[in-house]
């Protein structure tokens, strides 16, 4: 592929808006989506010389998933690289989570990279080629108060496995990234959930990852602007744990 061209969900702000900064440096053009304006992360990677598009959608809506991958297709060209970080937190113990709080997160995280995968996967099949990066979690493993995130992140690690088996023989790999404990305002909620200051939630953390600190959204995007190169095509169908140390 001689053109670049990448979407990445959630890219409005934290791990979304350091992976579409990242990938509008390393030549990409990127396609910022979210259900929030992305005018930040454009204006970063077009500050640095690159071309991005900000576009409003809802993941969980077909018509818009639709639209949205058109309207990139049109103003930059074929999106072959799709990153899937749109996320929320509807934390909670299981006896107190209500169904909303189940369907929301189950919808945006699941729903919606199917929904994206399915709409982008056209032009990467067409091209025979593509590299597609789902947002895990070290929360697919367990997490108290979190049995719908857990559930969706673990879904995830699913959902990238088959798609590896099913679109490898068009060129396209598919990969998951699981980071562990990120600063980003997601993980500064649940230090709120918790009634902890988000200093020293952080420092309580840090102290349990062997390499000594909490990671930042940068980590996150390394691995995955690694994930999308062209050098990474004999990569597929794994999930990488990026949590300063090892997880079960």
């Amino acid at each position: 592929m001689t053109q670049r061209i990448a979407i990445v969900t959630g890219a409005a702000r934290g791990i979304g808006a350091a992976i579409a900064t990242r990938l509008g440096r390393d030549g990409f053009a990127v396609g910022a989506l979210d259900v929030v304006a992305c005018d930040e992360t454009v204006a970063a990677i077009t500050a640095a010389g690159g071309t991005a598009l900000a576009v409003l959608a809802d993941v969980t809506v077909t018509e818009q998933v639709e639209a949205a991958v058109t309207e990139v297709a049109t103003a930059l060209g074929p999106p072959t690289v799709l990153v899937n970080n749109a996320g929320i937190l509807r934390d909670n113990l299981l006896f107190k989570m209500g169904d909303d709080d189940w369907d929301a997160v189950i919808g945006v995280h699941l729903r919606g990279a199917f929904l994206m995968t399915r709409a982008v996967q056209r032009y990467q099949t067409e091209h025979r080629y593509g590299r597609i990066v789902n947002l895990s979690s070290t929360s697919a493993l367990g997490n108290r108060g979190q049995a719908n995130y857990a559930t969706a992140k673990a879904g995830l690690q699913g959902f990238t496995k088959t798609l590896a088996l099913e679109l490898g023989k068009f060129g396209v790999t598919a990969n998951a990234i699981a980071p562990g404990f990120i600063e980003t305002d997601m993980t500064a909620a649940t230090a709120a959930r918790l009634g902890m200051s988000f200093e020293d939630f952080k420092n309580g953390v840090a102290q349990a990852i062997p390499v000594g600190r909490i990671g930042q959204p940068e980590d996150i995007a390394a691995t995955a602007a690694f994930l999308v190169s062209a050098e990474a095509g004999f990569v597929s169908g794994q999930v990488i744990y990026v949590a300063g140390g090892p997880k079960d």
